[in-house]
């Protein structure tokens, strides 16, 4: 059965470089949103809806219900999928469930972004620097240095002009609003994947809190110094965490 692993921001699918590798099911099939290491199809205005359209597009395609796997935004778009069209899905794997708490409100940057203004200079910031010193910020904020160039040298002005309307968007109560409908994510088996020190998704409270009402086995990885991107860190610990969790679904 098909693994679909969907990305978030401000990354390509080059970040699941040292994961996929490990993942013993498959085909994998890294799915890329639109901007973020794909192109952005005519009027795509880069909403938490049209993403949410998007991956269900996108998993349309194949002939039977995937195994699916989002880290940070792609996380919030997978769960986004689960949450209404659950029979696309096999089951899910999530490491930013506490967004949809309803107390859960966005990271220092987070908020930057939604703002006008001070959101096109943090973006510019980001993006104008030569590519060695984007991967050098990656790696400085936890991201290993093996992916940090390639996902370095796919960070545009296009991305950010997604980033910027995707966070504009889920501006607060938005994501609180989405969040009512976690139970239904219940219907497939999910993974809840909790870095310790991860502190971009919620407080430890927020993310068990939404991960039970969606029903899923969390996973706590502690022990990660900078652990947003555990699983560009310690993608053995990463892979086999998630095969435990599918090897508990059985065959399929």
């Amino acid at each position: 059965m098909t693994v679909c692993l969907v990305h978030g921001n401000p990354e390509t699918a080059a970040v699941w470089d040292r994961l996929a590798p490990l993942l013993d099911r498959g085909p994998v099939v890294r799915l890329s949103p639109p901007g973020f290491g794909a192109p952005v199809p005519p009027r795509f205005t880069a909403t938490v809806e049209e993403y949410r359209r998007w991956l269900v597009a996108e998993l349309e395609r194949f002939e039977q219900p995937v195994h699916l796997v989002g880290h940070d935004w792609g996380g919030a778009h997978v769960m986004n999928v689960v949450m209404t069209r659950p029979e696309l899905v096999r089951s899910w794997v999530c490491d930013v469930i506490g967004l949809f708490d309803q107390d859960y409100q966005w990271h220092d940057l987070g908020q930057v972004w939604a703002t006008p203004g001070a959101g096109e200079e943090a973006i510019a910031a980001m993006i104008d620097p030569p590519v060695t010193e984007r991967a050098a910020a990656l790696v400085k904020k936890g991201m290993h240095q093996d992916v940090a160039l390639p996902v370095a040298e796919g960070q545009n002005a296009v991305m950010g002009e997604c980033i910027l309307r995707l966070y504009r968007d889920a501006a607060q109560p938005a994501m609180a609003r989405l969040g009512r409908n976690l139970e239904r994510a219940a219907a497939r088996p999910g993974l809840s994947i909790m870095a310790a020190e991860d502190h971009l998704a919620g407080t430890d409270e927020q993310r068990r809190r939404a991960s039970a009402r969606a029903g899923a086995v969390i996973a706590e990885l502690d022990g990660l110094a900078q652990a947003h991107w555990w699983f560009t860190q310690d993608p053995q610990r990463g892979a086999a965490t998630i095969n435990r969790f599918w090897a508990g679904l059985g065959r399929g």
